[in-house]
Parts: structure tokens; C-alpha cells; sequence
């Protein structure tokens, strides 16, 4: 008798990120027949040695690895394309499947879809010039970042160190202005406050991603 196995989520994350495979595990803690796998590329630090693109080698290496294990669903949960723009995004998850076989998705990509007229009240660990850059590639695709606060942060360790109540705090500043909150970086553990907060729904990068991806494979 030939048994089926679960569905495999496949996710690709950066080298420094510590949120994205504990927040995915805890959140598919109760959706049954689903596993997810994980890879990682070189991303770690306060530089980024492709500050306008991806290091496509070194995804797609990641995304070679990840289909030995033939996932159902290939995740790039990672924010950048937030700031460099989404057709890096499409163009990237048109690759791993033309690579692979497999079809994949990003965190971009998911907010792209979920996305409508809402007003976001944007929080984020970013420094000054990234967070601007942040607004300006969200106003060029035509979404409202009514209110915004970031925290000034450059390294990806410490955006992952920051503790709930600064998120809270954040959030709690922007909610007045805003139709729902968006924590837009996967190393940041945004949802450490909830599904909704001061009386607001609360988008978290992370969660976008995996649920488009498990929404791939009918899960």
C-alpha cells in the first residue's frame, strides 16, 4: 500500500535571519500533513553585497538543494523585494521554477495579492535611508504609507533581538493613522503582538509569505 506523505513547504531565508523558521514552525504547530524545510543564503550583518538585486546564484543554489527533497512549494520569505522593487520578486520565483520544477512565491509577491486601498501604518527595525527607500518603492506601486515608525536598527541580529513592548510601542503610534499595521522585515518578530493591535489588524511579512505558500499547495 503506498502511503502520502505531507506536503513540503520549501523556504529560503537569510544566513542572519533567526525569525523566519521559528515563527513557520510554531504557525504550522496545528496544520497537519504540512513540513517545511528550510535553506539558507548569504545575507548577514549591516551590508548587503547586492543592494539593488538578489545574489541569484546563491538562490537559486538554495533552491537546487531545497528540491532534492522535491517540496510542493518553494518560499522565498524574505522583505527586500519590499525596497528594490517586486519584479525582482516575480522574476526570481520565475527562475526557481524554470530551475526546478517547483512552484515558488515570495513575501513580496504575497503582500502584492493581499494588498487593496488599505492605508499601513508601516513599523520596521530600519535605519533612515532604508525605511525611505521602503516608503518611496511602496508610493511607486501606488500604496498609501499613511503613518510610518522605525527604530534606526542596520543589523540584522539586532532586528530580530527587539523586544515585544518596542513592537508594541511602535505599533500603538502608528494604529491612529492607519486601516491596518504592517511589519515589513522577516527578521523581525512582529508577531509577538498578535493578529491585531490597538485596534487594528496586524500584517506581519513573515506570515504573508507562508500563508500564499501554503495556499500553493492547498493547505
Amino acid at each position: 500500500m503506498l502511503l502520502s506523505g505531507p506536503k513540503i513547504l520549501g523556504t529560503i531565508t537569510p544566513s542572519g535571519n533567526t525569525v523566519v523558521e521559528a515563527v513557520t514552525q510554531a504557525a504550522l504547530r496545528d496544520v497537519p500533513g504540512v513540513l517545511p524545510i528550510f535553506a539558507r543564503i548569504p545575507v548577514h550583518g549591516t551590508s548587503d553585497p547586492f543592494p539593488d538585486s538578489y545574489d541569484l546564484e546563491g538562490m537559486l543554489r538554495a533552491a537546487e538543494l531545497l528540491s532534492h527533497a522535491r517540496p510542493d512549494v518553494i518560499l522565498w520569505n524574505g522583505s527586500k523585494g519590499g525596497a528594490i522593487g517586486l519584479d525582482h520578486d516575480r522574476d526570481l520565483a520565475a527562475r526557481i521554477t524554470a530551475a526546478t520544477g517547483i512552484p515558488a512565491t515570495t513575501s513580496g509577491l504575497a503582500l502584492e495579492a493581499a494588498l487593496g486601498t488599505q492605508r499601513i501604518g508601516l513599523i520596521t527595525p530600519y535605519n533612515d535611508a532604508y525605511q525611505a527607500r521602503l516608503i518611496a518603492a511602496f508610493a511607486a506601486r501606488g500604496w498609501v504609507v499613511a503613518a510610518e515608525d522605525h527604530l534606526g536598527l542596520s543589523d540584522n541580529l539586532s532586528y530580530a533581538a527587539t523586544p515585544r513592548g518596542v513592537i508594541e510601542a511602535q505599533a500603538a503610534r502608528v494604529a491612529p493613522h492607519c486601516d491596518l499595521l504592517l511589519g515589513w522585515c522577516t527578521n523581525y518578530p512582529v508577531p509577538l503582538i498578535g493578529e491585531a493591535h490597538a485596534g487594528k489588524p496586524v500584517w506581519d511579512a513573515t506570515l504573508l509569505g507562508l500563508r500564499a505558500a501554503l495556499k500553493m499547495i492547498g493547505a
